[in-house]
């Protein structure tokens, strides 16, 4: 230490100096500052400061001589012979007394005994010049490798990893200690990489809480509260930017609403209120069927099952969406007309047609980098929406294709209708209609109307007109619980137009002119 600009040796230093016969101390530095320090016959190893770091031990009453003992004469003189002494006291009252790693208290000029030893017996613990840098180093790998393993390793996982990388940079620190007399501090590697690890953990929990609420903000509009939960709390069953799905489609669209909105020309908030009114019960329907909002265009819906989360009864699920979106409709229709009848207004009634496809297809995020929507593509989806709007001409309110009836028809009373090739297709498709659930239908003699029905497509297939036409008749009048009469009436002048006009080639399929 210094004093008054004088640099002197600590008491242990300048007791080795003066045994050793030194007439100074060596010095010796490198480019990390300083190396060791050299006297006669003993190099003594420093960290870069100058510093010695004492390899304590447990405190030795054999090392103690009392004062008393010594003056009294009772200690032989051999006890001292070419041995250092260190005079000291050990008195509690003279404040002399040292706390170190390995005892409460002790001596302090026991310290010195105890640096002494060391230092004769070249045990000295020593802080080598790269201990910094081997500790700088340590961290930085441990912290890269703590990086690399995060995404793919769950928390647990990497935490538990973590405990096996802290469990050997404390035992090899052990080892250099022990073995080797080095100090190599394992505590900033082991604080660093632990300061990455929640830095991740607490990224981690950012990012998911970030994805969660994007889920719900995206979702939130044309999901379920319980499909969007699911969907927050397993992000990875939404795989975005296109996923083939075997899926449902639903269109609706109200007939007659063109006529509706002229009425409110002057009064286009009125038809905000009503669109309001007419959408929100559809859509509630839809959703509460699992089903998923893709769009509204105008008064119009589209709607697909089993996407983005899995629904192995998406087809039952459009179906039974269509039938009470119907039942809602009414209800409104219901409400409205009492309105009107109250205020003295017309009133015009509201009917819904709805066309339901399945089949393959490819949903995702789609659109622009500036705007895109969750939605889907693909020639089911096409066919749906051709279906929605042939619900008009044949004058029922649902039309379902082939493997939508076929998936449905156990639990639902399906009603084959046509062979059609819809415009813009050139494969005809087997289209139904939905007239209501299995257990519903049972006493109006749904199975009845099934097999009459069957009878006049397979006449009418067989360009046996006159048999159609009196089976048509039959089916009428089976139909009727059913509200069928614009359905048949339609098969009655076609069947009647191609009696007048035979087809040069049929097959029984009907082509549609129109969308």
């Amino acid at each position: 230490m210094r004093a008054e600009g004088t640099i002197l040796p600590s008491l242990t230093l300048e007791l080795l100096r003066v045994v050793t016969g030194s007439g100074a101390i060596l010095i010796k530095t490198d480019e990390a500052g300083i190396q060791s320090l050299a006297l006669r016959g003993l190099e003594i190893p420093t960290d870069a400061w100058g510093q010695l770091w004492v390899h304590f031990g447990p405190h030795d009453k054999a090392r103690y001589v009392s004062a008393k003992d010594l003056l009294a004469g009772t200690v032989p003189p051999d006890r001292f012979r070419g041995r250092l002494v260190l005079v000291g006291t050990s008195a509690v009252g003279l404040l002399d007394l040292k706390t170190t790693p390995v005892e409460p208290a002790m001596p302090g000029v026991e310290v010195h005994a105890q640096l002494l030893e060391s230092m004769l017996s070249r045990t000295v613990l020593s802080s080598p010049s790269y201990a910094t840098l081997a500790e700088l180093a340590t961290a930085l790998l441990v912290g890269v490798a703590i990086i690399a393993l995060a995404p793919v390793l769950s928390a647990w996982a990497l935490f538990g990893v973590g405990g096996v990388i802290a469990a050997t940079l404390a035992g090899a620190s052990w080892y250099y200690f022990s073995k080797l007399n080095l100090l190599i501090d394992p505590s900033f590697p082991l604080l660093s990489s632990f300061l990455v690890y929640l830095t991740l953990v607490f990224t981690n929990y950012l990012k998911a809480h970030s994805e969660r609420r994007q889920i719900r903000s995206a979702f939130g509009q044309y999901l379920s509260p319980v499909l969007v939960e699911q969907l927050a709390s397993s992000p990875e069953k939404l795989v975005l930017g296109g996923e083939q799905r075997d899926m449902t489609l639903l269109f609706s669209d109200v007939r007659g609403f063109t006529t509706i909105s002229e009425q409110y020309k002057s009064d286009p908030q009125g038809l905000t209120q009503l669109m309001n009114r007419l959408l929100t019960p559809l859509t509630n329907v839809i959703i509460d069927r699992k089903g998923t909002i893709d769009k509204y265009m105008g008064d119009a819906i589209m709607a697909f099952w089993n996407a983005p989360l899995d629904d192995p009864k998406h087809e039952a699920n459009a179906c039974e969406a269509a039938l009470q979106m119907i039942d809602a409709l009414e209800r409104l229709n219901a409400e409205r007309q009492r309105e009107a009848e109250a205020a003295g207004q017309p009133f015009t009634l509201m009917k819904v047609g709805v066309g339901i496809n399945s089949g393959q297809c490819v949903v995702g995020n789609m659109g622009s980098d500036l705007h895109f929507n969750y939605s889907c593509l693909g020639d089911p989806v096409n066919l749906a929406s051709r279906l929605e709007s042939q619900s008009k001409t044949y004058g029922v309110a649902i039309v379902i294709g082939s493997r939508t009836a076929a998936a449905v028809r156990d639990a639902y009373a399906v009603l084959e209708i046509d062979r059609l090739q819809v415009k813009g297709k050139t494969e005809p498709e087997t289209i139904y209609t939905v007239l209501g659930r299995i257990h519903d239908v049972v006493g109006k003699g749904f199975a009845r109307l099934a097999d009459l029905n069957g009878s006049m497509l397979a006449a009418y297939r067989e360009q046996r007109w006159q048999d159609c036409l009196e089976t048509i008749l039959l089916c009428r009048d089976a139909g009727r619980p059913f509200a069928l009469d614009a359905f048949y009436q339609l098969y009655i002048d076609r069947v009647r137009s191609l009696i007048e006009t035979p087809p040069e080639t049929w097959n029984g399929v009907w082509v549609a002119a129109e969308k």
